[in-house]
């Protein structure tokens, strides 16, 4: 990376399954990223909780003497249904506080093999980037090419232009630990001339001044 600028990151939020797949490898992959990220004395954010990839990526972390911080909402909290955090949790009210909680206290996103929860989260991070709301790099780790089939699917939509060749680069992808945080140390935003920027600053000044909404998303 000589002569790039290395994009400083602290904490890193990962995304995983809460489930452990169908191969050792995907085990063997959290452990080994938690122990990388403990190496190199990288804060972990994560779902909370210590079922399936969850908990080998969390436990490997805390081994190594890192930050280990699990958001959750308050339904989800119960060690019966999610076993127990490594760390610090904090328990939010829903699941979009939950998500927006990950986003604001991370400074990049590495998700790993799981299943539609992992989807959500990878998805909406990398639509509020597209929206201008954060500029952190995201990165999926290709364990035993898990993602190949998401990320030619990617591929057909720029080819069919539903995604721009410029949002498309948002989202990088290797297949081992060390290519992936080096992408993600170099990351660097790239906009589309032709799409407009969207300004947030006008509705968060509005939302200061007309103070918190309540709404009742239960369905």
């Amino acid at each position: 990376m000589e002569g790039q600028l290395v994009r400083r990151i602290n904490t890193i939020c990962v995304l995983c399954g809460s489930q452990l797949g169908s191969d050792i490898c995907y085990a063997l992959a959290a452990s080994e990223l938690g122990k990388k990220l403990g190496e190199k004395k990288i804060n972990l954010v994560y779902g909370g909780g210590s079922r399936g990839l969850n908990g080998y990526v969390s436990q490997a972390v805390h081994l190594g003497n890192s930050s280990v911080v699990g958001i959750m909402p308050i339904p989800l909290a119960e060690p019966h249904i999610s076993g127990i955090t490594r760390g610090q949790l904090i328990e939010t009210t829903s699941m979009s506080e939950r998500m927006a909680c990950k986003i604001y206290q991370s400074d990049a996103f590495i998700a790993l093999p799981g299943g539609f929860g992992t989807l959500e989260e990878i998805f909406c991070i990398i639509s509020w980037a597209k929206s201008n709301l954060h500029t952190k790099p995201i990165g999926l780790l290709n364990v035993n090419h898990f993602f190949d089939g998401l990320l030619s699917f990617l591929d057909q939509a720029v080819d069919q232009q539903f995604i721009s060749r410029s949002a498309r680069k948002i989202l990088i992808s290797a297949s081992t630990i060390d290519k992936l945080l080096e992408k993600l140390h170099a990351y660097v935003p790239q906009y589309d001339p032709y799409e407009p920027r969207i300004d947030w600053s006008k509705a968060i000044s509005n939302k200061r001044q007309r103070g918190p909404i309540n709404l009742d998303l239960s369905l």
